[in-house]
């Protein structure tokens, strides 16, 4: 019906009807907390480029847990950061790597989801996500040693392990290494379309894992030879369908906000669960938004997180998880 019969202001009037009308919903169960365990350090320290975000010892995972717990935060995604690296990372693979010790902690001490993070570039001593050949990132021989991290993982007890370097046939080659040692439960959410992205430098350092510009080896002076490129509108649709076809159970849209069209394409094509990562550069500039006194950092968060559910995320890899709880738990 035309104006003035139709006054869309009506659904606006006052705050209960608006909450009554509403159809987009953010609550605690739509965050996963991503978090940095690191082996040299005691107690936990605030990373200086993520302010509020902490490289936690295993001695204070135990108030880490007890936080989310708290907050009805569902789970976490586990990095470690090592105090040694190599040029294959095997740090990442040991029984008794911080990745490992962190996930027994979690397992003996919560009922929290645990995901852990599998990729090389915090391992290796180069800060590239896999094994180099002379001709760039070798990905087949990269495939060897991440499907002895992901074995090590859901050993020690992980419920889904998450590659995030962008190597063709890794889900494949990780679901068959995986249930090869009777670890069929352990799912695969998978960094399906993750993109070359200018927003992840916060995490790089607190990860440690810049990649370093090799100039003996062609093309590898960043990530953009496996990572894909922010231009690109089809090729993600093609990764998220080939990771699907090869056995992953969750995908991922990494970064988040800046694309939104990629959540929705995804969330119209495929019925299957979407995760939508926040990353440490959205964080850093709604943390500093905030602090200039110009913006609300509480309104960034909740309303930047609402637009991941609304284009089609069915949860949220963010670190403001542990405030957005609280927020939301304070109504």
């Amino acid at each position: 019906m035309s104006f003035p019969r139709t006054r869309m202001r009506r659904l606006r009037k006052s705050e209960n009807v608006r909450r009554l009308v509403r159809d987009v919903h953010l609550s605690t169960d739509d965050l996963l907390y991503p978090v940095f365990v690191r082996e040299d350090v005691e107690g936990k320290n605030e990373i200086e480029s993520m302010p509020g975000q902490y490289h936690y010892s295993l001695q204070a995972l135990d108030e880490l847990i007890s936080s989310c717990e708290e907050s009805q935060v569902p789970g976490v995604l586990i990095f470690g950061v090592p105090e040694e690296k190599d040029e294959i990372g095997s740090e990442a693979f040991k029984e008794d790597g911080i990745v490992q010790r962190a996930v027994r902690k979690f397992r003996e001490n919560s009922d929290l989801a645990v995901f852990t993070d599998v990729c090389l570039c915090h391992y290796t001593s180069h800060g590239h996500c896999g094994v180099l050949g002379e001709d760039g990132l070798d990905n087949d021989r990269t495939l060897e040693v991440l499907n002895q991290v992901v074995v090590s993982h859901a050993e020690a007890g992980a419920d889904f392990v998450s590659p995030s370097g962008m190597m063709d046939g890794q889900v494949k080659s990780i679901r068959d290494a995986l249930d090869d040692r009777d670890h069929e439960d352990v799912g695969i959410m998978s960094y399906s379309a993750k993109f070359a992205s200018s927003f992840y430098g916060p995490f790089r350092e607190a990860a440690e894992s810049a990649p370093e510009k090799i100039l003996d080896i062609p093309h590898l002076e960043n990530r953009e030879t496996y990572q894909m490129s922010f231009k690109s509108s089809d090729q993600p649709i093609r990764e998220v369908a080939l990771d699907l076809e090869e056995g992953t159970d969750i995908v991922m849209v990494k970064p988040a906000l800046p694309y939104l069209d990629v959540l929705r394409r995804v969330d119209e094509k495929f019925d299957v669960p979407l995760a939508a990562y926040q990353v440490s550069g959205e964080y850093a500039i709604a943390k500093e938004g905030g602090d200039s006194d110009r913006l609300d950092e509480k309104d960034i968060f909740l309303e930047s997180l609402a637009a991941m559910k609304r284009s089609g995320a069915n949860f949220i890899i963010t670190y403001a998880a542990l405030d957005v709880a609280r927020w939301l738990n304070e109504g």
